[in-house]
């Protein structure tokens, strides 16, 4: 079974009362039991971490190598200023995809560079919550495949 990581940073527990014209009505928890049933579905086991904190956010990326097959972050406001998110994420060969709920173009200058983008195997920028559920079955496929093919 593939086993995939959802990391979410900084005020996403907060999604459902922060900014909903922005972000929407839908909470965290809602989105992590959605993207659950839809990684079931396509035979991978999701296990979900949310921080405030980017250390933490960094040392669950670092030990993730250890467990996961890919990771799936939304690290928030830190993927438009954390380095060292950026540089743990570079360190560990999995795939991995980068998801923004809002389209971060759209907005603010300061948000339009993600910092993560470049040590990620993709984005999936604007497409709200379901964004989630895009990541997991790209990663389904795509890990799938390279099982397969080491057959």
């Amino acid at each position: 079974m593939i086993k995939l990581l959802l990391i979410n940073g900084p005020n996403l527990n907060m999604l459902g009362l922060r900014e909903p014209e922005i972000y929407g009505s839908t909470t965290l928890e809602d989105i992590e039991k959605n993207t659950k049933i839809t990684a079931e579905k396509n035979n991978c086991q999701l296990m979900c971490f949310q921080s405030n904190h980017e250390g933490e956010i960094i040392d669950t990326i670092q030990s993730a190598k250890k467990t996961f097959d890919g990771i799936i972050i939304n690290a928030g406001a830190y993927s438009h200023t954390s380095i060292a998110i950026h540089d743990a994420l570079a360190c560990i060969k999995i795939k991995k995809v980068e998801v923004h709920i809002s389209n971060i173009y759209k907005r603010e200058d300061f948000r339009h560079k993600s910092y993560l983008s470049d040590v990620c195997d993709g984005c999936i920028i604007g497409l709200g919550p379901i964004g989630y559920e895009f990541a997991v079955k790209y990663l389904a496929d795509v890990l799938s495949k390279e099982k397969y093919m080491k057959l």
